[in-house]
């Protein structure tokens, strides 16, 4: 039973959030890494808050790495970062909830989520 846990923990940490990221890229951003609108900044509209809770769990993890609010205009650190909060709350790698999570939060609601849901599988999908 053990080594069915560390295949879908290794599973998990392998997995490939390149298309989901580049879909919710278009939705927020249209692709672009410059973008602010609020308090949202970057390729992926990144919140403040979504950067505290990052943290946070790498210090729960007891890593050393840390993220700034300027690394909100970094892709790359963006995609960390997004990588990061479904390790948190979405373990299982599911898109749906990948998806609704990066919209509602943790708390989410389908019915709230549910057009973002369908903008994001629209790129998903191949539209534009």
């Amino acid at each position: 039973m053990a080594s069915l846990a560390i295949n879908a923990q290794r599973k998990s940490e392998s997995y490939d959030w390149n298309k989901v990221i580049n879909a919710i890229a278009m939705v927020e951003s249209k692709g672009n890494a410059s973008a602010k609108s609020k308090d949202c900044v970057g390729l992926l509209q990144i919140r403040p808050v979504l950067v505290n809770d990052c943290n946070e769990y790498l210090k729960l993890k007891k890593s050393n790495k840390r993220y700034t609010l300027k690394d909100r205009l970094n892709p790359n650190k963006s995609k960390e970062m997004f990588i990061l909060y479904q390790k948190r709350y979405n373990p299982t790698n599911n898109i749906e909830k990948a998806i609704r999570l990066w919209n509602g939060g943790c708390g989410y609601s389908k019915a709230k989520t549910e057009n973002y849901y369908r903008k994001v599988m629209k790129y998903y999908n191949g539209g534009s």
